[in-house]
């Protein structure tokens, strides 16, 4: 290949992530680690054997189901409960890889921006310029009133939040500090030079924040920048902020046209499209034959909690999906009015990869929402890859079977496939995460939306 593909693995420091249940197998049973450090050592250090590029660590701040009961099928279930702070374990994980990139969950409501741009500035630091920031939103109402507010804010005005939340973050990582304020003077007794060093003076909607920035600019000063957005309001984000951003699409046709929409956006806003990394969801189930592939597929589906399912998908979706005809079909649900942009834009990815007259109890059934999607030999997955390639993707969030684990398959069986390949690194880049998957420096692109932000600058002046 001329490119190289980007590799994510995908973790969530939780019993369950997306295979609810599987605990109670003895393959699952490493899940019962999720609360200790040690276990997620040993992942982060496998995937730097493997040459992965990244570790993409995911978060909820919210219990699924506390919406449409009293949360019992979640907790019973331990689906992506308990939660622990995923930013608490970054400087471990840090301390004893060199390369892997580590990218954090973090949504608008769990922390102010000046604290948040504190904390990930510091962890640039400690790693040598190896952060990313996963930005979302959140979609879970009992997430909202854990941080005081009476219910879910609307689609688009969550949207509209997260751009003035890190329009903060931009000004305090890209605009506070300017080159050469750090300057260790012995001579002249100047650590610091105070008039490259400035307030933001942020007034906005949600946010007054004076600043400056209270710490110096980190090696890649704003961190690598995730975001998954698939409604309209979504890809204008993903276009303005994101630099690597994840498709819905459940087929290389799917992404070919989701992939030129967005290309397409980018150049009508100004941004370089090649600056916007386009990744999609990969997740498998290894065999040394195709027949012990599916067995262990079927071994996963048949140990699914699909109780535990429901709740998670009623908890994202904001619907309680025991009201609907499981006889419906997909083109129904993504056209039905009274769902949440979010929902419909879910289904309409379904529609891509199932049919639109797949019903709701089938597509319950094919796993739609569970790992393990694809099952083949090593080779047939990079057969897969290949297949993703060609319609121009950048790479791939591997999601695992189990978040700890299951990385040693992976690396040891599928990797050395896809290096003789050439559709997988065989060593790291020098450099920062950013160098690493871009290749172009330690700095955003110079299209990015940041470079536009200014101090000072109001709401009533934008």
């Amino acid at each position: 290949m001329s490119r190289e593909l980007i590799y994510n693995a995908f973790l969530h420091l939780t019993p369950n992530h997306h295979s609810h249940g599987y605990w109670r197998t003895a393959e699952g049973d490493v899940q019962r680690g999720y609360s200790k450090l040690q276990p997620y050592v040993d992942v982060v250090t496998t995937l730097e054997r493997g040459r992965i590029d990244n570790l993409f660590i995911a978060d909820v701040v919210g219990v699924y189901d506390l919406e449409f009961g009293d949360g019992d099928a979640t907790i019973r279930a331990g689906s992506q409960f308990p939660e622990p702070d995923p930013v608490s374990i970054v400087s471990a994980l840090g301390l004893v890889t060199e390369h892997l990139g580590i990218a954090v969950t973090s949504n608008i409501i769990q922390n102010h921006p000046f604290s948040f741009a504190r904390q990930l500035s510091s962890l640039d630091h400690f790693t040598d310029g190896r952060v990313g920031w996963n930005i979302v939103t959140s979609y879970l109402k009992n997430g909202f009133r854990n941080f005081g507010y009476e219910d879910i804010v609307g689609h688009d005005a969550r949207y509209e939040w997260a751009q003035e939340y890190i329009d903060v973050a931009y000004k305090l990582w890209e605009h506070s500090w300017e080159d050469g304020a750090v300057l260790h003077d012995a001579a002249t007794n100047r650590f610091f030079d105070p008039e490259k060093i400035h307030t933001i003076d942020h007034v906005g909607e949600r946010y007054r924040v004076q600043g400056p920035h209270i710490v110096e600019p980190s090696p890649q000063r704003t961190p690598v920048l995730f975001q998954a957005g698939n409604s309209p309001a979504g890809r204008e984000f993903a276009v303005r902020n994101a630099e690597v951003t994840f498709l819905p699409s459940a087929t290389p046709d799917a992404a070919r046209r989701d992939i030129a929409v967005l290309d397409a956006l980018a150049r009508e806003r100004g941004r370089d499209p090649r600056s916007l990394k386009k990744i999609v969801t990969l997740s498998t189930v290894i065999g040394a034959t195709e027949d012990e592939a599916k067995r262990k597929q079927a071994h996963l589906h048949e140990h699914i909690d699909y109780a535990a399912l429901r709740a998670f998908l009623s908890g994202g979706s904001g619907i309680d999906l025991s009201s609907i005809d499981p006889s419906t079909t997909l083109r129904e649900l993504q056209e039905r009015s009274e769902f949440g942009e979010h929902v419909r834009s879910s289904f309409r990815a379904a529609v891509d990869g199932h049919g639109e007259d797949v019903t709701f109890a089938d597509y319950l059934r094919d796993n739609a929402f569970l790992p393990g999607r694809f099952a083949g030999t090593p080779d047939q997955i990079a057969d897969e890859v290949e297949r993703w390639a060609a319609a121009g993707v950048d790479g791939f969030n591997v999601v695992p079977v189990t978040t700890l684990g299951w990385w040693d398959e992976w690396v040891d069986q599928v990797v050395p496939v896809l290096q003789s390949r050439g559709l997988a690194q065989r060593e790291y880049a020098p450099g920062t995460l950013r160098q690493k998957l871009f290749r172009n420096g330690d700095a955003l692109d110079p299209t990015h939306h940041a470079h536009g932000v200014r101090i000072g600058e109001t709401a009533a002046t934008r």
